[in-house]
């Protein structure tokens, strides 16, 4: 590709040499390929635009850098947040009187994450934003604009590890109890059953559902790309038949919104946060992703093996899946209360004595 055709006074680019490279890419699905391009397009258009009405910096770097993404096939949602960390430093940089990005130093970065700290961002907001900040510094020391010092000693933000939010069994009741309308119940139920993403699912498409094997195909997941399969409960099949017999549109998607395409993701929001309130649930902060937590922690509960639920929720690293079972840990739980049972009984012999071994 060459870009020496691209002016970023007028923001004008020649992407046609690019996307016929861009669809041997066997990671992007030739159906969604042309929606992610241009929205990728547009995201790298929004920052270029801003970047020229606040005077900011490195404007060339910058766009080479998005672009960059764009050729690795980075999601849209990553060059949007790539974007959107860059123009808050280099905006938090000029303020500290920057002017070219050779100047940038240890001082910006540290100052930086303080500022962000200071407007209240959470851990995981500040974690990520450093994160995505090294790396464009990390493709500027490459392009040897500014020195390797400067991300040689990274700065780390330690991130709560917070336990996922199941909902409970006797919410659950309620909350089915409140569905009202066939889509939805068929909604809620296969993100239940199955433990899929919200945009895996409302990304799901009529030919990936084989209702007779009780299955959906993942051609794409949502955040590591890998592929897989997931399986349906009867009572999610029984939920998905009447949605698909009764469905007004024809639509190649199982959940549509207007214009027969996907159904948006505040739609479903909206849906789900319906249904909570009708259950009488707003108190107990439930998301949509808590159906994802509660999928997995019944599972674990049920005795499925920790390596098996983790192909099933498609997590890349086995940590992820682990804090399901500091949260479900029957053998943990049973242990507990079988000491606890003796102590409350006062069958404890013997007196207490110091035992310098233990920590």
């Amino acid at each position: 590709m060459n870009l020496e055709h691209v002016h970023v006074g007028k923001s004008t680019y020649t992407p046609i040499a690019f996307r016929s490279k861009a669809i041997q890419l066997p990671l992007f699905p030739k159906q969604s390929l042309r929606p992610a391009y241009r929205v990728s397009h547009e995201n790298i258009e929004r920052v270029m635009r801003k970047m020229s009405v606040e005077g900011l910096c490195g404007r060339k770097m910058v766009h080479d850098y998005l672009r960059r993404q764009l050729r690795h096939n980075c999601r849209p949602n990553t060059v949007r947040s790539s974007g959107s960390t860059i123009l808050l430093f280099l905006a938090f940089f000029k303020r500290s009187g920057g002017q070219h990005l050779a100047a940038i130093g240890n001082e910006h970065i540290s100052t930086f994450v303080e500022h962000e700290q200071d407007r209240g961002m959470a851990p995981t907001t500040v974690d990520t934003r450093l994160k995505g900040l090294y790396a464009f510094l990390n493709f500027l020391v490459s392009r040897d604009v500014i020195l390797a010092d400067v991300i040689k000693r990274k700065l780390r933000i330690r991130v709560p590890e917070a336990l996922p939010k199941a909902i409970d069994p006797e919410d659950i009741k309620c909350l089915l109890a409140a569905v009202s309308t066939i889509r939805d119940r068929a909604l809620i139920l296969t993100l239940l059953r199955t433990g899929m993403r919200i945009g895996e699912l409302l990304n799901t498409r009529a030919q990936d559902l084989n209702l007779s094997e009780q299955q959906i195909q993942i051609i794409e997941a949502q955040k590591n790309r890998v592929g897989r399969v997931v399986y349906l409960s009867t009572d999610a099949v029984d939920a998905l038949e009447k949605w698909m017999q009764t469905k007004k549109y024809q639509s190649e998607f199982i959940f549509y919104g207007q214009g027969a395409g996907p159904l948006c993701y505040e739609a479903a929001r909206a849906t789900f946060r319906s249904c909570i309130d009708k259950a009488g649930l707003t108190h107990k902060g439930y998301t949509l992703h808590c159906l994802r937590h509660t999928y997995a922690s019944e599972l674990l509960n049920g005795g499925m093996p920790l390596q098996c639920l983790q192909e099933l929720l498609g997590h890349h690293c086995i940590e992820m899946t682990r804090r399901y079972a500091r949260l479900t840990d029957n053998t943990r739980r049973e242990a507990y209360y079988k000491a606890m049972s003796i102590i409350e009984a006062g069958e404890i012999n013997g007196h207490y004595r110091f035992d310098y071994q233990l920590p």
